[in-house]
């Protein structure tokens, strides 16, 4: 169906294009209409600073392009006027509506959505936020998406809309009367996706810390978090760098999901449209709270959310302020985060795996063989407590990491597993995940619900006995006990068992490292 307008007729002329809050997108009428009155340019709508200094951006860009300004009154609406508009994506189609209103475009269809920022001699600029706009847009009913021709190869990756890329308004106005053409582009996720076999650091690297390696196969395994403590140079860094080339590649989903994260982060790089491997984001410990969890004036997604279904690695874990830490705990739990203001609430993912590394005290040689401590009860004590217990208690994986002996040092040969034999034991139990939990919805053993722990984690006595003695022993609690039983399930998974035996129970007691606490 075709909209045919003209200037001397009193219909308004209505443009359709989207806004942005957190990663959901909602569709938005731009109205246009001129008014007998002294020129000028109106923008209502509840729009932002972006959007009131489109006024000139417009005038220039219709002007220097060789069409005619209506010398007269415009009014541009933004529908709903109850949405907060931000940005600079509603250009387009106001300058669409306005080229409309002067009889310039005659046509203009009903099912195609107009997205882009305007420079002042006509041409269009990239936008954030394309893939999540463009989905919504698809699954709203819209047909076809006008977009700058940068951002063409990222909206590509969607199936159910066409998505044509446009350079300039005098490339649009032509396309729009029928007498030239733009480019369209469709791209198979599949063709993407990275299957991560050069990683700057591979576990064949890392001399020793068998123990370690062995641990970080089992986060990987059933995407649990995982907290090393051990003494300055043994290892943690190396050992938390290298633990992405062991996990598996993303599912089809799942990259989608991260580049609409990056996308409206404004990350997403134009010519490589598509995230095709896992993010690892490793802020510094002066990061804010907003900064790791997400918010400020205009939401953004934080670390964690950048993170999402990749890994958040915090060095020098305890030289993060506590309150920064604390933050962490309700995502570790529920995989989401929720952030509320007065006006607003969004929504952002965050299953993300946890990896921290800490020195055992402030000197950093507690415990160690070579080295003597020179820390006091109390700073021991201060420099641990930044850790609550509630923190500790969403850690699966407690792990001290030793220095490394004389020989374990000098042997220079790699003569170590290297990460694709350990990635290859970990996808193998990763899609023996998939395939119990196709029904539950959840990909991982780290997942579970209290209730699917009851239908999927069952023991026999004897492992049972064993961890009454250890709730007993070590005091722990019933989340404790939970992820005892997601980590025994995850074990017994790398080793092919269909049941959880008394072994894979130890040796989760013997990796949760109750000596941190």
């Amino acid at each position: 169906m075709l909209i045919k307008l003209c200037y001397n007729c009193p219909m308004v002329a209505k443009i359709t294009t989207a806004t942005l809050i957190g990663l959901e997108a909602y569709k938005i009428e731009v109205e246009v209409d001129v008014v007998n009155s002294l020129p000028q340019i109106a923008i209502i709508g509840l729009g932002d600073t972006a959007i009131a200094e489109a006024k000139e951006r417009l005038r220039l860009a219709i002007k220097n392009s060789s069409f005619d300004f209506p010398q007269t009154k415009v009014v541009i609406n933004l529908a709903p006027a109850d949405i907060k508009k931000e940005g600079t994506s509603y250009d387009l189609a106001m300058a669409v509506g306005i080229l409309a209103k002067e009889n310039i475009v005659k046509n203009i269809p009903s099912d195609t959505a107009f997205l882009g920022e305007l420079s002042l001699d006509g041409s269009l600029r990239p936008i954030s936020g394309i893939l999540p706009i463009v989905c919504a847009l698809g699954d709203l009913g819209i047909k076809k998406v006008i977009l700058p021709y940068q951002n063409l190869k990222e909206a590509s990756f969607v199936e159910n809309i066409e998505s044509l890329g446009v350079k300039n308004l005098n490339e649009l106005v032509a396309f729009l009367n029928g007498e030239g053409r733009l480019q369209s582009l469709k791209q198979n996720v599949d063709d993407f996706l990275s299957i991560g076999n050069n990683f700057e650091i591979d576990f064949k690297h890392v001399k020793g810390q068998k123990s370690a390696k062995y641990a970080l196969e089992i986060a990987a395994a059933g995407a649990h978090n995982v907290l090393m403590c051990g003494v300055p140079g043994s290892g943690k860094t190396m050992l938390s760098k290298a633990f992405v080339s062991i996990l598996p590649p993303l599912e089809k989903s799942e990259a989608i999901e991260l580049t609409k994260i990056y996308s409206a982060s404004g990350l997403l790089d134009y010519d490589k449209p598509l995230i095709s491997s896992r993010p690892f984001r490793s802020p510094h410990h002066s990061a804010s709270a907003v900064g790791i969890i997400g918010g400020g004036s205009k939401v953004r997604p934080g670390e964690i959310t950048l993170a999402h279904r990749g890994v958040l690695f915090l060095d020098e874990m305890v030289e993060f302020p506590r309150q920064v830490l604390e933050v962490l705990r309700q995502p570790l739990e529920d995989g989401v985060v929720t952030i509320s203001r007065a006006s607003q609430s969004v929504r952002f993912p965050a299953k993300f795996i946890l990896i921290g590394a800490m020195n055992p005290c402030p000197c950093g040689y507690l415990g160690d063989t070579k080295k003597h401590c020179t820390c006091s009860d109390y700073q021991i004590r201060r420099y641990r407590s930044k850790l609550s217990g509630p923190l500790l208690d969403r850690i699966d994986l407690q792990i001290d990491v030793p220095r490394l002996s004389e020989d374990e040092l000098l042997n220079i040969k790699e003569d170590g597993e290297d990460s694709l034999s350990i990635r290859k034991r970990v996808v193998r139990a990763r899609n023996i995940q998939l395939e119990r939990y196709k029904q539950d919805g959840i990909l991982t053993n780290s997942e579970l619900s209290a209730k699917l722990v009851k239908k999927y984690c069952k023991i026999d006595d004897e492992s049972k006995s064993m961890l009454k003695f250890a709730i007993s022993k070590f005091d722990l609690s019933a989340r404790s006990y939970e992820r005892l039983l997601k980590l025994s399930r995850t074990i017994a998974d790398l080793n092919c068992r269909e049941n959880i035996e008394l072994n894979d129970v130890a040796q989760a007691l013997q990796f949760r490292g109750l000596k941190i606490y």
